[in-house]
C-alpha cells in the first residue's frame, strides 16, 4: 500500500517535469526584458494620486486629511495642507495638499494607504522597474503621482467599475438633495414691505 503511493507519487513529478518543457502554458520563464508578463490585476507596487478630469491640480480626490500619513508604516508619506478650499465632485469646499511626497526608497509597498483612504484617493500602481543611482529620483511629489482615473481604469479595471459606480450614486443622491431643496416652499412667511 505504502510503496504503491510513493510510484504514484514518482509518476506524478515525472508527468510534470517532462510536461514543463514543451506544454506552453506551463512554460514559465520569459527572457526579461526583452519579454515581460502583463501584471495580474490585484499586482501592487508604489502608490498613486487619481484625479478626475483633464487636470491634475483641479480633480485630485485628495482633501489632505493625512489619514494615509498617519497609517504609513514606514513614514514615508508627506502631507502639507493648502489654505484654498476647491469643490469636489458633489460641490462641496474640500482641501486638497500643497505637499504630497512619497518616498518610494522607503516605500515597502503594503497597500495600507490605499486600504485606509475613505476618498479612493490613493491608489497603488503596478510599475516595477523603479531602480536609478540617484536618490533624490526616488522621491515622488504631488505632480509625479498624480495620475487620471482613466489610467487607474486600465490597471485595475473591477476595482475602478466599483469605485466609479458608488461615486456617480453619491452624486445622483448629491443632485437629487439640492433639487428637492430648491422645489421645497421656504416655510417662512415673507417679510413685509
Amino acid at each position: 500500500m505504502l510503496g504503491r503511493a510513493i510510484i504514484q507519487g514518482f509518476i506524478e513529478t515525472g508527468r510534470n517535469f517532462v510536461g514543463s518543457y514543451y506544454d506552453p502554458e506551463r512554460l514559465t520563464t520569459v527572457q526579461y526584458p526583452e519579454q515581460t508578463l502583463p501584471p495580474d490585476e490585484h499586482a501592487r507596487t508604489i502608490p498613486f494620486l487619481v484625479y478626475d478630469g483633464d487636470d491634475p491640480s483641479q480633480g485630485l480626490r485628495c482633501t489632505a486629511c493625512t489619514i494615509c500619513e498617519l497609517e504609513c508604516p514606514p513614514q514615508c508619506i508627506s502631507i502639507v495642507k493648502d489654505t484654498v478650499k476647491k469643490p469636489d465632485y458633489l460641490g462641496k469646499m474640500q482641501l486638497q495638499p500643497k505637499v504630497f511626497d512619497i518616498d518610494i526608497s522607503v516605500c515597502m509597498d503594503c497597500g495600507i494607504c490605499a486600504e485606509v483612504c475613505p476618498f479612493d484617493s490613493i491608489k497603488m500602481d503596478q510599475v516595477f522597474a523603479l531602480s536609478t543611482g540617484d536618490r533624490q529620483a526616488l522621491l515622488l511629489h504631488k505632480e509625479q503621482l498624480a495620475k487620471s482615473n482613466l489610467y487607474f481604469r486600465q490597471i485595475h479595471p473591477g476595482e475602478a467599475a466599483a469605485i466609479d459606480a458608488a461615486r456617480a450614486e453619491q452624486k445622483r443622491k448629491a443632485e437629487a438633495k439640492k433639487a428637492a431643496i430648491a422645489s421645497a416652499p421656504s416655510g417662512f412667511p415673507s417679510p413685509l414691505p
